[in-house]
């Protein structure tokens, strides 16, 4: 049961042309809507108590591996992402399915049934859904989950002198381009389907204890974007030596597999950004957007090795990737 391969986060519509469009759209303001699209958030957050707040999201997307289980496992944790990036623990979860109507309905049990299990592992009912035909294969979920007001982490409220964590290494969109070439390996490609598979969940767990003060997950917009949207009120400084990076994922670019999300993304941050390095495939490994991304924590210096520590006694790759400064010319300093 093989999926034709065209998606993943690497289908997104790009950051400066979806921006134009939602700029000009009539929204009616709420007062229990606490957070909306207007701020980049990974998702919505409402008040409904003087303590207690649901957040929502969705996520969707073709497939970007062939495996139908896998894939359904990915769209699932991708989705689920949402929550976690802003301290939220899920509740319950809606399938969204477009399905050719000639197609093997196998292929469609499949996909449901990697999604129903990181759901379960997620702690998420699963309640329902929606579904239509399509000539092409998407899916994803609508999730909720919940949280106290006093637990709420922003994408945008880092402080100077944090920290930089990412909890998943780089290079996904890379290597699943370079894999439909047969220029990536077997071993490589599968590294970077297994990192896409797991979810933030252990991350999450970890990061609660400790003082974070941003929060939010690396997918369509690549570590570039989403960090440039975290970067409010301050710059960003990425250590290039310190990056955790797929096994192929730069050498892909080395060669040239370029992806089309990656070129959007640096089209559209590229003016905010400083490379003080002459290493073109890592700018592409930088911009290169991420299916089932890490968590990016913006977390106190005093807290950040131990944070880490645990997280990797937990099997998670963490990697200190850089820190929050003064703000400067550039939202992003790359050295």
């Amino acid at each position: 049961m093989h999926l034709d391969v065209c998606g993943g986060c690497n289908a997104k519509i790009g950051a400066g042309d979806l921006t134009k469009i939602l700029k000009k759209l009539p929204i009616h303001k709420r007062d229990d809507i606490l957070a909306g699209f207007e701020g980049n958030e990974d998702g919505a957050i409402i008040q409904v108590s003087d303590d207690l707040a649901v957040v929502t999201s969705v996520d969707f997307f073709p497939p970007m591996v062939e495996d139908a289980y896998a894939f359904g496992r990915i769209a699932a944790a991708n989705a689920l992402s949402d929550l976690y990036a802003m301290g939220a623990e899920p509740v319950s979860a809606m399938n969204i399915v477009a399905f050719p109507e000639e197609e093997d309905m196998d292929i469609l049990d499949a996909i449901l049934q990697g999604g129903a299990e990181v759901c379960e592992e997620a702690g998420a009912t699963l309640t329902g859904g929606h579904s239509i035909h399509d000539p092409k294969i998407k899916y994803g979920l609508s999730v909720i989950g919940k949280l106290k007001l006093s637990e709420v982490l922003r994408n945008n409220t880092p402080e100077v002198g944090d920290a930089l964590y990412l909890t998943k290494p780089l290079g996904v969109s890379l290597l699943m381009s370079g894999y439909q070439v047969d220029e990536v390996s077997e071993e490589d490609y599968q590294r970077a389907v297994d990192s896409m598979c797991r979810l933030n969940k252990g991350a999450y767990e970890v990061l609660r204890k400790y003082d974070v003060h941003a929060l939010t997950d690396v997918t369509g917009f690549g570590l570039l974007g989403h960090l440039c949207e975290m970067a409010e009120g301050t710059s960003a400084v990425v250590l290039s030596d310190q990056l955790n990076i797929l096994p192929g994922a730069k050498e892909a670019a080395e060669g040239f597999l370029f992806t089309a999300g990656g070129q959007r993304n640096r089209k559209a941050y590229g003016d905010k950004i400083a490379f003080e390095i002459d290493d073109f495939a890592l700018e592409e490994v930088l911009y290169d957007p991420q299916t089932s991304g890490g968590l990016l924590i913006s977390v106190a210096a005093k807290d950040g090795a131990k944070m880490a520590e645990e997280m990797k006694a937990a099997g998670i790759d963490v990697a200190c990737i850089g820190e929050m400064i003064e703000p400067g010319d550039k939202a992003i300093y790359v050295r």
